[in-house]
């Protein structure tokens, strides 16, 4: 009898405690879930790919892609007006595009005129496909659409964009698989000379849809990962993630000073050889020299989400700062809000779950309590979740599944909430 009546206690002790732990779990969860605040988006059933971009106005802008129908994809874009969304309109569809959950389109403007990229198929072949711009005019309706960027005419891959307001138009760098075809032309360069790799490339883009200054940068990059770019005081300045021939795939930045490209450098020496392309890219943000980026990797199968601060437009580093070490997915973003303090967001794994989530951190390596925006899948379908910060507040926007079906989810959270 006193066995039993020890076992009953034990079990018990065992499930209140049980309980109070699922409760303080659960608590905690709802606690920081309350500092996110959703923006409804109605009408987003079949929607995806998010990009966010902040006008020089200070008006924040979403653009998407929308499944029609098994055959035709439509991108859109919409703005937020007084903390709502505006009625989204239409800015190109077609039936022959490429439509993929790391290689998503993007936005931009430049005083009040837009620029928006997507992907078309260039012939039958599964990877094979074209960067096209779609311009629209400060004061018209009607966008220009299915614009050239690059005059190649290989059947390669063509992708990975970022574009940014530059001058009076606009700057653009992509990867460029032109010479992964089988009549590629080796190539020869101060970098490195390669035959058949995918490369990094940057052109400028002028309000008429005239693209100029077309260069080559690095010869040979992991093909698979996302650009990213910014302008420092001293010009633009590009992070992608690099390849080595001996399968080091560590991030590197390409500057663009007085006129003249730099040659490509590692931000830091992580040494992460990897074979195949992990599809996690890095992402940069700079206020005049001061710059901050954010990336992955998972040297000997740790994954680790790592930020690193530059106060000289990435002509050096300090050390970097480690945002998560345990289990995690990357697909960071990164803001940087004043010269010392960035907010970095990634997809966290805990337990059985996964988070968006995203922390505030200062260049001498403080760390706030990360903040949880919201569960979110680990399905590939989830894509690349979207970060801006407008005075106050940062925004977020992120791809939502309900039984495999996606649609975008945006909220915002408070600065002093984190």
């Amino acid at each position: 009898m006193k066995s039993n009546k020890y076992y009953i206690v034990l079990l018990l002790i065992y499930f209140l405690t049980g309980c109070n732990s699922k409760k303080k779990k659960e608590t905690l969860l709802i606690k920081e879930r309350k500092v996110t605040n959703l923006i409804p988006f109605t009408n987003n059933q079949e929607t995806s790919l998010p990009i966010l971009h902040t006008t020089k106005e200070g008006v924040l802008t979403l653009s998407w892609v929308k499944k029609v129908n098994d055959s035709i994809t439509q991108l859109n874009y919409t703005q937020l007006n007084d903390g709502k969304w505006e009625a989204s309109k239409e800015i190109i569809k077609g039936k022959d595009w490429f439509v993929n959950w790391a290689d998503f389109p993007s936005i931009t403007s430049n005083n009040g005129n837009f620029l928006t990229h997507f992907l078309k198929k260039s012939s039958k072949e599964t990877f094979s496909y074209d960067i096209r711009l779609n311009l629209l005019t400060k004061g018209k309706e009607k966008w220009t659409t299915n614009l050239t960027l690059h005059n190649d005419n290989t059947k390669t891959e063509h992708g990975f964009v970022s574009t940014l307001p530059y001058n009076t138009g606009f700057f653009l760098t992509w990867l460029d698989g032109r010479n992964t075809g089988s009549n590629a032309p080796k190539i020869n360069s101060n970098h490195t000379g390669h035959s058949g790799a995918m490369t990094l490339r940057s052109a400028e883009v002028s309000l008429e849809g005239i693209v100029t200054n077309s260069t080559l940068l690095d010869t040979k990059t992991c093909s698979c990962c996302q650009t990213t770019a910014a302008i420092t005081k001293n010009g633009p300045i590009i992070l992608y993630r690099d390849r080595t021939d001996n399968e080091i795939r560590d991030i590197a930045i390409t500057r663009y000073v007085n006129g003249k490209w730099i040659a490509p450098q590692p931000i830091y020496n992580d040494q992460w050889l990897i074979k195949g392309c992990p599809v996690n890219g890095p992402k940069v943000d700079a206020k005049e020299n001061n710059v901050a980026v954010a990336w992955y990797t998972a040297v000997n199968d740790k994954p680790e989400v790592k930020v690193i601060f530059s106060e000289d437009g990435g002509a050096n580093f300090l050390s970097p700062i480690i945002i998560n070490s345990g289990e995690n997915l990357g697909r960071v973003d990164i803001e940087l809000i004043n010269s010392e303090t960035a907010i970095v967001s990634w997809i966290a794994i805990s337990e059985d779950k996964t988070f968006l989530k995203a922390v505030k951190v200062t260049k001498s390596g403080n760390k706030s309590n990360p903040v949880i925006i919201s569960e979110i899948s680990t399905s590939r379908k989830s894509g690349f979740p979207q970060m801006e910060c407008i005075g106050n507040k940062v925004y977020f926007a992120w791809t939502s599944l309900k039984n495999e079906i996606p649609s975008i989810k945006t909220a915002y959270i408070a600065l002093d909430k984190f």
